[in-house]
């Protein structure tokens, strides 16, 4: 029988006995414990009665164990379904009501609360590896008859963050797994020698999928942390050859003076993504360390699109080319039809990495999924002559003021770059004649004195009057989710009534 997503990342480590996770509490998983441990959470899982085709859904905390869970669900042939340990009992209702999941596991801490309000088995898992799930698991045979699964069939439901409306549940076949993965390790160089610094969530394409699908199609060793420790970080750098963030971790080792070309000489690759890195901190890093962050850019609908490349320019404010074997177009959003280099369209990819559509929602996948293949995903953006993509911003942060098409990141950039400013949101809100007007959340710098008549000239002199925003409104942080994505939604609700 084959498994198309346990064949490749899974199987050829029985025999590995090179470390694969190092954990908080000094645990040291090797690959071949790995691969038992992952039958061994398949045997709980059968016995769950999971079968396959069956969504587990799992809202646990981070360990060794959920990764193995992953496998596990993989090798049982169900599908994943991994959700944000902040989302509320009410938010866990919809997902679990929509995927109509066989097993929900969870913390442990909330296993009263979900078994109360759920028809469904709950195995539970804690912060320090204990719970129902590793009581059965250590009772359980170390091998396990893997179940046939074919690329097509799903692998993965990931929840969209919802920022507009309900959120849709993205199903993902092992082929749209196995061939991002392939595609970045292949691109990114990642191989057996190399070991990545791992302190993204995993309920998320970036940590979950990125992040360790490649380490197991490389066989990379994996320095686990459950979460950002700036200290543990700093400590991990000499000993380690990558690191996977968001621009938050690299802003916060930025203001740690023990960050140094010294400290990150053994380091080959830093990976920036899930949220847009300001070029500010691309240069302020490269500075500092003399490495070049490398951005890429993707979405839960189609793991990462683009990367900037391995060997060649990494330039500061784009996401780079195309993978191998995924096509980027720029269309009119109106028409679909394809524009220019160099004009502003709606980015649309089509390749293996592409979703199989949204759980339930015919009508939203055929509004997003083009018969031809491509996907639409709601992004602005700009193709150079050679191919090289930047992102504009979100359709729906497109803001419309008496009839002029307004690209918030144009006028970011310019208020970014006045001395003091930290960063900047634009978002548009209601007006009663124009339509939209534009507003600017600004974050200084630390000590900053700017004022917000001192933006507002620099913008007057570098933008049209159109551009120009109505209001700054100074704040000490801008709203974001837990991938560090501004919330312009949360932004435009309390400032436009």
């Amino acid at each position: 029988m084959t498994n198309t997503l346990y064949d490749a990342l899974i199987a050829p480590h029985a025999n590995n006995t090179q470390p694969f996770m190092d954990c908080d509490d000094g645990q040291t998983v090797s690959y071949a414990g790995f691969v038992q441990r992952v039958a061994q959470l398949a045997h709980v899982l059968r016995d769950a009665g999971v079968q396959p085709g069956d969504r587990i859904l799992v809202q646990a905390p981070k360990t060794a164990d959920t990764i193995a869970l992953y496998g596990a669900a993989i090798q049982a042939g169900a599908v994943y379904l991994p959700l944000n340990t902040a989302y509320t009992q009410s938010e866990l209702s919809y997902f679990a009501e929509d995927a109509t999941p066989r097993l929900i596991i969870c913390d442990t801490k909330d296993f009263a609360r979900i078994d109360a309000a759920f028809d469904v088995p709950v195995l539970t898992m804690a912060a320090d590896g204990s719970g129902t799930l590793a009581d059965a698991g250590d009772a359980a045979n170390t091998s396990f008859e893997t179940v046939s699964r074919a690329p097509d069939d799903l692998a993965a439901l990931l929840y969209t963050s919802g920022t507009t409306g309900r959120s849709k549940g993205a199903m993902l076949s092992h082929k749209n797994l196995l061939s991002n993965a392939r595609s970045l390790t292949d691109l990114w160089e990642i191989g057996d020698k190399d070991r990545l610094i791992h302190a993204l969530p995993i309920f998320h394409t970036h940590g979950l999928f990125v992040a360790m699908n490649t380490s197991l199609l490389a066989g990379a060793q994996v320095r686990f942390m459950q979460a950002f420790n700036q200290d543990a970080v700093i400590a991990e750098l000499p000993k380690s050859t990558m690191l996977m963030g968001v621009p938050t971790f690299y802003t916060r080792l930025l203001d740690d003076p023990r960050l140094t070309r010294e400290l990150c000489a053994n380091m080959r690759l830093f990976v920036s993504g899930s949220a847009p890195l300001l070029a500010e901190t691309h240069t302020a890093f490269e500075q500092r360390t003399g490495q070049r962050i490398l951005e890429r850019y993707g979405m839960t609908e189609t793991n990462m699109i683009t990367s900037n490349p391995f060997a060649g320019d990494r330039i500061a404010g784009t996401v780079g080319y195309p993978l191998p074997g995924t096509e980027v177009i720029i269309t009119d959003p109106d028409t679909g039809a394809p524009v220019p280099a160099g004009d502003i369209g709606m980015i649309e990819v089509r390749g293996d990495n592409v979703f199989q559509g949204y759980l339930n929602m015919p009508e939203k996948t055929r509004e997003e999924l083009r018969e031809t293949g491509f996907f639409i995903t709601g992004d602005l953006g700009v193709a150079a002559d050679d191919g090289r993509i930047s992102i504009v911003g979100r359709q729906k942060d497109l803001i419309i003021s008496g009839g002029y098409n307004i690209y918030p990141k144009e006028i970011e950039d310019v208020i970014n770059d006045v001395d003091g400013v930290l960063e900047s949101a634009v978002f548009g809100v209601p007006h009663p004649d124009f339509g939209e007007s534009v507003l600017a959340a600004v974050i200084l710098e630390p000590e900053a004195t700017v004022t917000s008549d001192e933006i507002a000239a620099q913008v007057t002199a570098e933008l049209a009057r159109f551009k120009h925003p109505r209001r700054y409104i100074m704040r000490d942080a801008l709203p974001r989710n837990t991938m560090g994505k501004v919330q312009k939604n949360l932004l435009r609700d309390e400032y436009g009534v």
